[in-house]
């Protein structure tokens, strides 16, 4: 498995067999996404130091820009008014809040793996 595959899956980037996350979370029930502490399979620490993640923040981020930008134009093409354009790039942007969570960590994960 390379690690783009490892990346997609949310595999351990050590021996891509465990789960990083416990739980994929529901936004509908606010219920956010649960990781695991160490990989179930090879226990592979995933927080090395408190405030670890905080970089991850940074991965989200362009994550949601490249998402935005690309949804700002096509919708542009599609709508011609901009109230309709900025209401679906927010609720994309809510809709997709999770999904960036895991992936902006699993991607964090992978940049510091060793």
């Amino acid at each position: 498995m390379t690690n783009l595959q490892g990346i997609v899956s949310g595999k351990c980037p050590k021996c891509k067999q465990g789960n990083i996350f416990a739980d994929n979370g529901n936004l509908l029930l606010l219920r956010e996404p649960k990781m695991h502490t160490h990989c179930t399979n090879c226990g592979y620490r995933f927080e090395k130091e408190p405030g670890y993640f905080i970089g991850s923040l940074y991965v989200s981020y362009g994550l949601a820009v490249a998402e935005l930008l690309s949804l700002f134009i096509i919708a542009n093409a599609i709508f011609e008014s901009v109230f309709w354009v900025l209401g679906i790039m927010i609720g994309t942007l809510i809709l997709l809040s999770f999904f960036n969570f895991r992936n902006a960590r699993t991607i964090w994960i992978y940049i510091f793996q060793y």
